[in-house]
């Protein structure tokens, strides 16, 4: 657009340049100036013709207008969650050992039940005499008692026998109970035994027997022999008697 304005002017200018020399030289009917006019007014004329024909503005651009896309649709899948695991805490509490003293017998742990044959069974109570370890000398001669309970469901008769069952005898004899025991009832049963001459310890093992079987817990005597004593020299002092010197 700056380029047309200056061609303009251009022309402008040479159209009064040319007028005002014809004006200067005169013409007699004035027909010189009208002619240049009508020139100057062709070419202006002529000028924007060619312009407007030269420029085409062009044509405006359209711009599309943005399609958005949908907006997605986050989808999580439904899973079954399983159990939550449970931990297993396990505790532990130690126990102390239990030493066994010297000459004593361990205490089983056995189901009384078990030991029954038929209807008879005999369950331990206590030992009434002769606790476990104790010291004899050789040869001495003691009882064992031991207190027990007809835990079966029939009577404990007369025959039935205190049998060896383990171990020595140590002089000991199988022993009638010669008295009727009934079911839920204790009774003590005794049994004589002589310490054998060698020093050491020793047990012996003995059951309830009906006859045919022995039947109920094991009762067990377990002592201890000591060596001699060693014989202490005695010393005997005699008196001495003073000399009696005189006057």
């Amino acid at each position: 657009m700056k380029k047309a304005a200056t061609t303009i002017l251009s022309i402008l200018l040479i159209a009064l340049i040319l007028t005002a020399c014809t004006g200067t030289e005169g013409s007699p009917e004035g027909g010189d100036e009208a002619m240049m006019t009508s020139a100057v007014g062709t070419m202006v004329s002529s000028f924007f013709g060619t312009q407007t024909a030269i420029y085409t503005p062009p044509s405006p651009t359209v711009i599309s207008t943005n399609t958005f896309l949908p907006t997605p649709t986050l989808q999580l899948s439904t899973g079954t969650i399983g159990p939550t695991p449970t931990g297993t805490f396990i505790y532990f509490s130690p126990t102390p050992g239990t030493i066994t003293p010297t000459g004593t017998l361990p205490t089983p742990t056995v189901n009384s039940a078990s030991l029954a044959v038929g209807c008879n069974n005999l369950a331990f109570v206590r030992d009434v005499t002769i606790p476990a370890g104790t010291v004899f000398k050789p040869n001495e001669y003691f009882s064992k008692t031991w207190k027990v309970e007809n835990n079966g469901t029939c009577d404990w008769l007369y025959q039935y026998t205190l049998t060896l069952s383990g171990g020595d005898a140590f002089g000991g004899k199988n022993t009638k109970i010669q008295k009727l025991v009934k079911p839920g009832s204790w009774t003590e049963l005794t049994i004589g035994f002589t310490a054998p001459s060698q020093p050491g310890k020793y047990t012996s093992y003995w059951r309830l027997s009906n006859g045919q079987s022995m039947f109920g817990a094991t009762l067990g005597v377990s002592f201890t022999v000591s060596a001699n004593p060693t014989a202490t020299p005695t010393f005997t002092s005699t008196p001495v008697t003073p000399a009696y010197l005189g006057p």
